[in-house]
């Protein structure tokens, strides 16, 4: 199961266009975000690839600046939703509620009815709740008494979880992971960054407001845009490859899925037009390997006791893997 090549490809002009635009996208974020440019075209290739991110980080690293930011630069709307083990899924989707006035039933929409939308630490609620995402993070949609609600396009859902404290959490379900394109960490800032941020301590990171530098119509134009990159054949055997190389390694119990391998080549063609080509190299697979895997695989109880983590999977697997060798079309 591949995507389908598109019989238009992108021209050498949308692809200047395309790098042009999505540095720009970044060095915005970046006057918030400071220090974390990986991390910013990350978040980027997965908005742009219609994807969603999962941040495993400690908390005050930013998430929550970051996800406004990107909102804020896209010129879209954000919203946040803090999970807690009592929180219920209409908290999250919205509710019916009757109009006594009117005498109907009447939709309330809930924070999912945003661009961006940031669910702070995901795995505090329970499955029940956690679950009321799984619809809208596939389909784009809520269905809620029956009837289905469409949420704003472009949609993603920035989630984070804190990989130190456990206690009173609920393991995400592989069927949520799965659903998450990219999966990475911003970190503390550098030295030099953390001085930076400290010396604008007077203003609140919430009250700061960055310009938007597209509108949400243009970045429409800048997803569609990207679906046009050339994936050549030998790209998605090598893919493949990968994928099937996650299911057959000793310390894996279930490898990545399908949608798995999907998303590593939509990542792959974004990231690809994000450096001003019209087409995707293995290095592209290379460098998003890891964020869009790793967090997939279901490992062996014995090998994660001893250590043995996706990344480390996934790294080996990209040494042993060989790319494609042929000459591919520039």
């Amino acid at each position: 199961m591949t995507p389908e090549q598109p019989d238009e490809t992108m021209t050498l002009e949308q692809a200047a266009w395309f790098k042009e635009v999505f540095d720009r996208l970044v060095e915005n974020v970046e006057q918030v975000v400071l220090g974390k440019p990986h991390v910013v075209r990350l978040a980027f290739t997965t908005l742009v690839s219609e994807g969603h991110l999962l941040l495993e980080d400690f908390p005050g690293t930013g998430k929550t600046s970051l996800a406004r930011a990107i909102a804020q630069t896209v010129g879209g709307s954000s919203s946040r939703i803090q999970f807690t083990p009592d929180l219920l899924p209409g908290d999250v989707t919205g509710m019916s509620m009757y109009d006594q006035k009117n005498g109907v039933f009447e939709f309330h929409t809930g924070p999912v009815f945003a661009n961006i939308l940031l669910a702070d630490e995901i795995n505090r609620a329970s499955p029940k709740t956690q679950s009321a995402l799984l619809e809208v993070m596939e389909e784009s949609r809520v269905t809620v008494d029956g009837v289905t609600h469409s949420v704003p396009n472009p949609f993603m859902v920035i989630a984070t979880q804190n990989p130190i404290e456990q206690a009173g959490t609920y393991r995400l379900p592989e069927a949520q992971l799965d659903r998450f394109l990219l999966k990475t960490s911003l970190g503390y800032p550098d030295a030099i960054s953390t001085r930076r941020i400290l010396e604008g301590a007077r203003v609140k990171s919430h009250h700061r407001v960055i310009e938007p530098v597209i509108g949400v119509a243009d970045m429409l134009g800048l997803i569609d845009a990207a679906k046009l990159v050339v994936t050549d054949a030998a790209i998605l055997d090598y893919v493949s490859r990968l994928v099937d190389a996650t299911r057959l390694a000793d310390e894996v119990r279930l490898g990545s899925s399908v949608r798995g391998a999907l998303a590593l080549v939509r990542a792959a063609m974004t990231w690809a037009a994000s450096q001003g080509r019209t087409y995707v190299l293995p290095d592209d697979v290379k460098a998003l390997a890891e964020p869009v895997l790793a967090h997939r695989l279901v490992l062996d109880p014995e090998a994660e006791f001893d250590g043995v983590t996706g990344t480390s999977i996934v790294g080996q697997i990209l040494l042993d893997v060989a790319p494609p060798t042929r000459r591919l079309p520039v």
